[in-house]
């Protein structure tokens, strides 16, 4: 069976082919730039290929990767027929799904009526999948969901202290993101240690440009950094994280701001970049930290502190630590802070080999050494598959 995974956004579609009876990946690629000038499609199908074009809408991109797919020489598959099924990456899928679930006319219009909790990424989810039933109107198409995973949170956990009624009225709570990840690092984490997943407390941290971390209990999550929006939690390429709420009307009254401005200042402006005034990017500030700059040495120093507070917290919540599983760009690639982190963790009997660790960029490995009382494990994180495993499920 053969399982195309999108994941649109605002303005880029990346796209995947898997053979689902070998769990491969026949051919990979981006379109960005959709809607703007000098569009191109990246394609990778063992050589990589670079195709500028004009790329108006996702639908105009998404008719070009079918193409692609096809295509004689740069293509893996002969024609459209050969497409399975289509799994979809969705940001949000509010209380009303909390698992995939197979598309159609009837879930896509409820799905509008969540763009104002994903103003950004929903529209170009919703027109990537609109795309799919015109261009592809026979073939299944399924949504995988970014909150999925974290609805099993309790409500100790998921609600925010503010009148009930605002719940009721608005569904103000902590939805988390990043559930695709977590939930593949976490399958992988338990047949990697060979263990069922209902005998482990893990932390899972997905560690990038948007960072996030969950606490998961017998394979099922319990508590995520991430709340009612992706800026709670940690600190990140260009989101603050944690911060007094008060600080967002302090702010707009002294300079004269609006909601909207503080909250764009908040989301595209803070973090690494803004504390910084370098770069979002955890390469450049390892960089200017060995070069000496103060501030980058400083936004570090928070970013270390505050994963290690939410391992602190959420080992409280799960009664106990067997397993820490890093991932994503910072955690798969980022040796010094992946070392840095569990250094500060020492005193709950988290030790890595660290000359294993040095260097060690995006491989499956176990760094946890024998005398560690928790499992430390990296795991490449892999999204796509996550999604096709679940569209294979429901066609199958």
């Amino acid at each position: 069976m053969n399982i195309l995974v999108i994941n649109s956004g605002s303005s880029s579609l990346k796209y995947k082919l898997f053979d689902m009876d070998k769990q491969k990946s026949l051919v990979s690629g981006v379109a960005e730039r959709i809607g703007g000038t000098d569009s191109f499609i990246k394609h990778e199908n063992g050589e990589k290929t670079v195709i500028d074009l004009e790329l108006p809408n996702h639908k105009v991109a998404l008719k070009e990767v079918l193409d692609l797919l096809t295509d004689p020489k740069l293509g893996v598959i002969k024609s459209l027929d050969e497409i399975d099924a289509v799994g979809h990456r969705i940001l949000h899928g509010q209380e009303v799904f909390t698992e995939s679930v197979i598309l159609d006319k009837e879930k896509v219009e409820t799905l509008k009526g969540f763009i104002e909790m994903g103003p950004l990424h929903m529209p170009a989810n919703i027109g990537g999948i609109e795309a799919c039933f015109s261009l592809m109107p026979n073939v299944p198409q399924i949504g995988a969901f970014d909150t999925a995973f974290h609805a099993t949170i309790p409500a100790k956990a998921h609600l925010y202290a503010l009148p009930y009624d605002l719940y009721e009225s608005f569904k103000i709570r902590r939805y988390g993101f990043h559930g695709t990840s977590h939930k593949y690092v976490t399958n992988r984490a338990a047949e990697f240690l060979g263990k069922s997943q209902d005998d482990l407390k893990m932390i899972t941290l997905h560690l990038g440009n948007g960072s996030s971390m969950a606490a998961v209990k017998n394979g099922k999550c319990i508590d995520t950094s991430m709340g009612f929006t992706p800026l709670e939690g940690l600190v990140m390429g260009t989101r603050c994280g944690d911060m007094d709420p008060a600080i967002v009307p302090y702010i707009g009254k002294k300079l004269d701001m609006t909601p909207d401005e503080v909250d764009t200042l908040m989301n595209k402006e803070s973090g690494l970049k803004g504390f910084s005034g370098l770069s979002n990017d955890m390469r450049d500030i390892q960089q200017a930290r060995s070069e000496g700059n103060k501030l980058a040495q400083l936004v570090y120093e928070m970013f270390v502190y505050r994963i290690v507070k939410y391992v602190g917290a959420y080992t409280a919540a799960l009664g106990g630590l067997d397993c820490m599983v890093f991932t994503a760009g910072i955690g798969e690639n980022d040796y010094e802070a992946r070392r840095d982190i569990c250094k500060e963790l020492a005193f709950m009997g988290v030790f890595i080999d660290e000359e294993l660790n040095d260097g060690l960029k995006g491989k499956e490995t176990r760094l946890s050494t024998k005398e560690s009382k928790v499992e430390v494990l990296l795991i490449p994180t892999n999204e796509e598959l996550s999604i096709a495993l679940d569209t294979y499920k429901l066609v199958k």
